[in-house]
């Protein structure tokens, strides 16, 4: 229903987390290359349980890769340098939520794609850096399936 794209995650509980979120909401799970753990990280596997068999996980070698595959989908960055707030958009079916490694977030020539309509924050305190990432795809994501009722699930 909705694609969740970690562009080159360093940190390997927030994946498996994410790993575990996305078998439970069967949104699409994509690893953007070079990532700071393999996929076989025990930490990985640790945080995300037994959910990794649930999820569906594509790897790209490259951003470029990855936009080859996804020209039909409507894509957001989400980003601590957002314009726009998570929950004024009207999402689809599909939509892809983009979000940068936990350190730095999206470089500015990834994040310079998306125009200011497609860059997307979460509000924070005004003193706050950023929020975890596991969290900030949890908000987006879950407020996208709020937005369809949440289509089939109970």
């Amino acid at each position: 229903m909705f694609e969740i794209v970690l562009f080159e995650p360093e940190i390997p509980p927030n994946t498996g987390n994410i790993i575990r979120l996305c078998a439970n909401t069967g949104a699409n799970l994509h690893l953007i290359k070079p990532m700071g753990f393999s996929l076989e990280d025990r930490l990985l596997r640790r945080a995300g349980l037994d959910y990794h068999e649930y999820a569906n996980v594509i790897v790209h070698d490259t951003w470029n890769d990855y936009a080859r595959t996804a020209k039909e989908h409507r894509h957001f960055a989400v980003t601590v340098r957002g314009t726009r707030r998570y929950d004024h958009v009207a999402y689809r079916p599909g939509d892809a939520f983009v979000f940068g490694p936990e350190t730095c977030g999206l470089p500015a020539e990834t994040l310079n794609r998306f125009s200011e309509s497609e860059r997307l924050r979460v509000p924070m305190a005004e003193r706050s850096r950023s929020i975890n990432l596991c969290n900030a795809v949890a908000v987006v994501l879950y407020e996208a399936l709020r937005q369809l009722d949440f289509g089939s699930y109970r």
